[in-house]
């Protein structure tokens, strides 16, 4: 894991460049290492003009481009992991990971140590994930307090000795550039063991261990015989160390329940010193079967000092929390809206929150609202053409609720109303949020006496867990709504559209097996009672893994 160079770039709308490089940094050993590795499809890394110039046309950022692009602007090239190729010299330089932050654009050109023709899987190349870690600590120390550009360009001038410690021959010791500042101003020459260069301080006081398990789930459902309702979820584990000692070493097991859904597609910190095969190669790519790994997970890990990511996941879950159907249709002067919710029976009652966000874009402000809701309540936010039906922190022992209502509107003014250019006419959707503390999707936990702390003193272990909606929407069944192409397998992909989001994947019967199934598939759905043609059948049989299968695929991104 190297990286062969890295820049930050400052863009700056109306010069002649439209952007300078603040500061770069080439490392030549390891240039010499791509030459052999990538062979005949090496590409060496360009001067900073040549690369600045290339790297703002790719972003769309130059003044005078406006033009559509076929090699940058098609639908074929929709970029889904702030992963880009660079034309340079007739030649494309590739992998460039590169994103924009605060008027700073931070790139790097990541080792591939093999060929780059065709172009390998980026979760098989390792210096994706250690360049994205290095870039947002180099983004986190230039902001973390900073105030104006004096402070900044202080900044700047420290990073080459800062990388010298953090980032040797563009191998990343250690993403926290402060820890490397703090052992060039305040480093103590009285430790009895030398201090590892990624760690330049150590704890002292009362010895604790904090684990956080914090699982986030996306959903488009759309209540259509011919399109597949799609879902997915991701997990971070989330660890903060406060141990005495130099090198105190821990481990952390994950565990799942017996109905659990294994973990996929994990991802560690760069301080896990070992893993299981198992759990490495793990992934939603293939085939699910009754030999996928169930765990414990075990991560052994010498921690940072700082708060870290120890792992990312994905899972293959049976269904999403909550199923639901959203209907709009127009009646002359009217909107006439019904939705109905459901929480499907193996999801905790308990919520932090939960509400459901009924926006309606591209009409005038809402003047006249008649509304009948069988749980919750529902505030009107007419000037935004919003409705937000607060569903509380229980659904009834039902497990299902209902909404409809009429909805009618004024003139469109002169001041801003809701614009969309996806959601026109009857395209809309209805959007949920809500938390669920002490829960995770998966089932997955932290073992509080399966921690193992090899260090001075006893520390308290405390562990929490959450469940948090991101990106879950429910669309208007009565008119067309975004879906992802068929070429593309039922996989979303990232961009700044609420419908495309890297999102899981389509769930399926297998075929050949009970008959009764193709019924309820087959029935539609009927206004006054929640039935789905899909979705009730996989309700009914959640935890019954020879019955329901799902596949996700899964996009490496910041």
């Amino acid at each position: 894991m190297a990286q062969r160079a890295m820049w930050l770039v400052s863009h700056e709308p109306g010069t002649l460049l439209c952007g300078t490089v603040r500061f770069s940094r080439r490392y030549p050993t390891v240039e010499k290492r791509a030459k052999v590795f990538n062979g005949a499809t090496y590409v060496p890394i360009p001067e900073d003009d040549p690369f600045l110039k290339a790297l703002l046309f790719e972003l769309r950022l130059l003044d005078d481009d406006k033009d559509f692009v076929e090699s940058r602007d098609s639908c074929s090239h929709i970029n889904k992991t702030s992963i880009y190729g660079l034309p340079v010299g007739g030649e494309e330089l590739w992998p460039v990971v590169a994103f924009q932050k605060n008027g700073m654009i931070y790139a790097c050109v990541p080792l591939v140590e093999q060929t780059l023709s065709p172009h390998p899987p980026l979760i098989s190349i390792s210096g994706i994930s250690q360049g994205f870690e290095l870039l947002f600590g180099i983004q986190d120390f230039l902001y973390s307090g900073q105030k104006n550009d004096t402070e900044l360009n202080t900044k700047l001038s420290q990073l080459p000795d800062l990388l010298l410690q953090a980032c040797p021959f563009g191998t990343l010791l250690d993403a926290n550039l402060q820890n490397s500042l703090d052992s060039i101003n305040f480093a103590s020459v009285t430790h009895p063991q030398k201090q590892p260069a990624w760690k330049a301080g150590t704890y002292k006081g009362k010895p604790q261990v904090s684990i956080s398990i914090t699982e986030k789930v996306k959903s488009m459902q759309y209540d259509k015989r011919d399109v597949a309702d799609t879902w997915q979820v991701d997990g971070a584990v989330t660890c903060k160390c406060d141990l005495e000692g130099i090198m105190p070493n821990v481990t952390i097991s994950l565990s799942l329940p017996t109905n659990g859904s294994p973990l996929q597609d994990i991802l560690v910190h760069p301080c896990v010193t070992s893993l299981d095969s198992a759990i490495l190669t793990s992934s939603s790519i293939d085939a699910m079967d009754d030999s996928a790994f169930s765990g414990p997970y075990k991560f052994p890990f010498t921690p940072p000092l700082e708060s870290f990511n120890l792992c990312y996941y994905t899972s293959q879950v049976p269904v999403p929390p909550i199923l639901g159907f959203y209907q709009m249709k127009e009646e002359e002067v009217q909107l006439k809206i019904t939705v109905n919710l459901k929480l499907h029976e193996s999801v905790k009652n308990n919520f932090e929150f939960c509400e459901a966000h009924i926006p309606f874009y591209n009409r005038g402000p809402i003047t006249h609202v008649e509304y009948k809701v069988s749980f919750g309540q529902l505030e009107v936010f007419r000037e935004k053409s919003l409705l937000i039906w607060i569903i509380g922190q229980k659904f009834p022992k039902s497990m299902e609720i209902g909404l409809s209502g009429t909805v009618t509107f004024g003139a469109k003014g002169h001041e801003k109303q809701p614009f969309d250019q996806i959601c026109i006419g009857g395209t809309a959707y209805l959007k949920l949020h809500f938390r669920i503390l002490d829960y995770t999707l998966t089932g997955c936990y932290a073992d509080q006496h399966s921690v193992q702390v090899f260090a001075s003193g006893k520390p308290k272990i405390s562990t929490n867990r959450k469940l948090i909606s991101s990106d879950y929407y429910i669309w208007n069944s009565k008119a067309p709504a975004p879906r992802p192409p068929r070429s593309m397998g039922g996989a979303f992909w990232t961009t700044e559209h609420p419908f495309s989001m890297c999102h899981s994947a389509m769930c399926a019967l297998p075929q050949g097996r009970n008959d009764h199934l193709q019924t309820s598939v087959e029935e539609t759905f009927r206004p006054d009672s929640l039935r789905f043609h899909k979705q009730m059948t996989l309700s009914n049989f959640i935890g019954k893994s020879s019955l329901v299968h799902s596949c996700i695929f899964f996009v490496v991104g910041p």
